[in-house]
């Protein structure tokens, strides 16, 4: 699977961009997906999660409420819809792709997902 990732920019402190996350290869539909972001100086966390059959999600706590992860399967992509974004929001989010099982499986660990993006760099101003 190839992971393009897109739709970063430089947004004020309580604007919305939205992410995407378009891939390619394997069957889009055999895995479930993941969005990640790294600040600089700190490590890789976890953001958003969605399962291969796009039933279940998972955010992290920073984020819930604020953030959407959405699949579209006739469009091999995955969004990520980010709204009331703050100034600790700024980092280099990536994509990820993770063989998955049928069922609602969602990973919220960095170590199961085979596939990552290039990363696509988000801003916010305070």
């Amino acid at each position: 699977v190839q992971l393009q990732a897109s739709g970063g920019g430089f947004v004020q402190a309580g604007g919305s961009l939205r992410l995407s996350c378009a891939a390619s290869g394997r069957p889009f539909r055999s895995h479930a997906m993941g969005w990640f972001r790294q600040a600089a100086g700190k490590e890789r966390e976890f953001v958003a999660a969605i399962s291969r059959s796009g039933g279940s999600t998972d955010y992290a706590v920073s984020v819930t409420g604020r953030f959407t992860i959405s699949g579209d399967n006739a469009e091999n992509t995955v969004h990520l819809q980010m709204n009331s974004l703050r100034p600790e929001d700024t980092a280099v989010y990536y994509c990820a792709a993770s063989p998955s099982p049928p069922g609602s499986y969602v990973y919220t660990k960095e170590s199961l997902y085979d596939y990552w993006g290039q990363g696509t760099l988000v801003t916010v101003s305070s």
